[in-house]
């Protein structure tokens, strides 16, 4: 009896250490994460520009997270959902880095100067270098949204999207 009596206050114990390690551990997260939040939002700002770049209400760009990239010194890669509503664009722009694209709902009209427009499905990508000219950069249905998660590597501190008047 006396054993069982110790048994239960060492699981007692360890119960009670797991409880306050787990409140620590969100404690730590509840302070951090607004600064993470803060981190990616600070960084993915110059892709969120005016309203008078797109041609939708609808259109809009999410951050999605940005990271130093630790064996590229002064490179850092930053990701984002693009939303473009029925009919919406973003007006010919160019990016400071590489950006590869990725087509997550409906289609997308895109062109780079010197090229085709080409039209780029669910699950398609295409893929524009640094400082190439995107004339046209476009959700294909007037009828239904479109969504695509690029993909940017530039300099750190770079403005990732800049529009040409």
């Amino acid at each position: 009896m006396f054993a069982d009596a110790r048994l239960i206050r060492v699981e007692a114990r360890l119960l009670n250490l797991a409880v306050i390690a787990g409140l620590a551990c969100a404690l730590l997260i509840a302070k951090t994460l607004p600064l993470a939040i803060d981190a990616i939002a600070t960084t993915a700002e110059p892709l969120c520009m005016a309203a008078d770049s797109a041609g939708s209400p609808l259109d809009r760009v999410e951050p999605i997270g940005s990271y130093a990239l630790p064996n590229v010194a002064g490179k850092r890669v930053t990701i984002v959902r693009v939303f473009y509503g029925p009919g919406g664009f973003t007006r010919p722009h160019r990016h400071a880095g590489s950006v590869t694209a990725y087509i997550t709902k409906g289609e997308i009209r895109s062109q780079l100067a010197g090229g085709p427009v080409e039209t780029f499905k669910v699950g398609q990508s295409f893929f524009e270098p640094p400082g190439a000219i995107h004339l046209v950069s476009a959700n294909a249905s007037s009828t239904e949204p479109a969504e695509l998660i690029a993909v940017f590597v530039a300099d750190e501190g770079a403005q990732l999207t800049t529009f040409i008047d």
